[in-house]
């Protein structure tokens, strides 16, 4: 049986003192839901985060990882390290690392391997700009960036990761795909994972949708048979919105 999660994903947002409020609002805040929450602050508070949070039903989670164990990597931070300070879950292939940081599928699939080798937990991002889906490209999009980051797993590390669907045109723009358009696309990745693999491994998947999710439109988005959750933005640096989004599987 597949989980529900809504993550947050701060980005390069809330120092520390902003940091150590916001969690203190979230501890506040009741969880009635089912849903798996994480967030993930800025590598400077991950420590701190996971302190705070460590008795609580809240998981703090890496914004990303570098592939390597260690070495001469200046700026960058390990899955062991994450490890050390009891991060078990890291976000890998965010559009804004892609389209930022120009990070492509070749060196995503050794993050992914990085993580998976590492036992860790991989929230895996992918999804279409807006000229893709204009011209019509957008499973096509899709499909390659799954195929070359994760087909080359086998069947049983799939049991570690997690899909996040961010269509790229809906981040930050306050645009949203309808939850028609979500629903279409989670059901082209699940069974694009089914054909690869077998119907257990594709149901058993949760996908999460990544693209301007907001209190209001929560409910309807997830009430898809498959959409599993939230990648949030925006909506997840309050601490009230952030907490509707959550509660809205109750």
């Amino acid at each position: 049986m597949r989980k529900n999660i809504v993550a947050g994903n701060w980005k390069m947002n809330k120092d520390l003192a902003e940091t150590k409020t916001l969690i203190s609002e979230l501890k506040g805040n009741v969880i009635t839901s089912d849903a798996e929450v994480m967030i993930a602050p800025t590598f400077t508070n991950l420590l701190t985060a996971s302190e705070s949070l460590k008795d609580s039903e809240i998981e703090v989670i890496a914004q990303n990882m570098h592939f390597a164990e260690n070495g001469a990597y200046t700026g960058e931070i390990s899955a062991t390290m994450l490890k050390s300070i009891g991060v078990k879950t890291v976000i890998i292939g965010h559009s804004e690392r892609r389209e930022y940081f120009n990070e492509d599928d070749v060196l995503l699939k050794q993050k992914v391997d990085s993580g998976l080798e590492n036992k860790m937990r991989v929230i895996f991002c992918f999804g279409e700009k807006l000229e893709d889906r204009k011209n019509g490209d957008q499973f096509t999009i899709v499909e390659n960036q799954i195929r070359k980051a994760l087909f080359h797993l086998p069947e049983e590390s799939w049991e570690s990761i997690v899909l996040a669907y961010e269509p790229v045109w809906a981040i930050g723009t306050g645009e949203t795909a309808s939850p028609e358009q979500a629903q279409q696309m989670h059901h082209f990745i699940r069974r694009l994972i089914s054909d690869r693999y077998n119907f257990d491994v594709a149901d058993s998947i949760s996908i999460l949708y990544g693209g301007s999710v907001k209190p209001e439109n929560a409910k309807e988005i997830f009430s898809n048979p498959d959409v599993d959750g939230g990648l949030i933005g925006g909506a997840a640096l309050n601490a009230e919105s952030f907490m509707a989004i959550v509660n809205a599987f109750s």
